[in-house]
């Protein structure tokens, strides 16, 4: 059986990282047995991040792009059916997801004083409490240093979510004609997209971000229906 190493559960989402949950939608998908073995501690891992499988032989696989590929080397097919056109934008969207939308929901946390006192708690337990402020305020510097190099984190709450809304729309207006982003089946993007956008719902404190994503109800009904078609707890 695989073991499919995650963050825990966090703010009513399957993990706290929307990749993790992506790792568990492409395994439920692919048909192979599978558990979850949670820990909020990757340092272990290969990059550092999560999340990683575990195969019976003890192998290692970590990278939800590179636990898809070895799905698909056991013989799933996540783009079953798909022309060689909706391939290609199924990338697109994968890649609008977790290089575009991933990094606004970063900010939306790491960024906002009121959220980060509650990651604190939430993320990073483990370490002892009369270090955590100095350790975890050593990461937000890094973390918040990085996006300000990257540039969106230069931006205003407002900025950021007016360059999120064209992803947004595009999502909506995939969905218009469809359940899913390619036809009445979940795919990979799907995996992708549907794990982001819940992810941008869930947050301890309301923000522009999550109230803009959370109240928009085509893009909730196809998170929830994501859960439901591909359930994964």
């Amino acid at each position: 059986m695989i073991t499919l190493i995650t963050f825990p559960e966090t703010f009513g989402e399957f993990a706290a990282s929307p990749f993790c949950t992506k790792a568990a939608y492409l395994l439920q998908m692919s048909g192979q047995p599978w558990k979850r073995e949670d820990t909020l501690d990757p340092r272990p891992f290969k990059y550092g991040k999560l999340p990683a499988i575990r195969l019976a032989s003890g192998d290692l696989i970590c990278d939800s792009e590179n636990i898809r590929v070895h799905l698909e080397a056991l013989g799933a097919d996540f783009f079953k059916g798909l022309s060689a056109d909706d391939r290609a934008c199924a990338r697109a969207f994968t890649v609008m997801a977790e290089e575009h939308m991933y990094f606004h929901q970063v900010l939306d946390r790491w960024a906002n004083d009121e959220i980060f006192k509650i990651l604190q708690i939430e993320f990073f337990s483990m370490i002892p409490t009369l270090l955590r402020g100095f350790v975890t305020g050593k990461l937000r510097k890094s973390l918040l240093h990085g996006m300000n190099a990257q540039g969106l984190g230069r931006f205003t709450p407002e900025e950021r979510l007016a360059r999120l809304e064209g992803d947004l729309q595009a999502i909506s207006a995939r969905l218009s004609t469809r359940p899913f982003l390619f036809g009445n089946t979940p795919g990979a993007a799907d995996a992708s997209v549907a794990a982001m956008l819940g992810g941008m719902r869930a947050s301890p404190v309301e923000t522009l971000q999550s109230k803009r994503v959370g109240s928009d109800t085509a893009l909730m009904d196809y998170v929830n229906r994501m859960e439901t078609t591909v359930a994964i707890r």
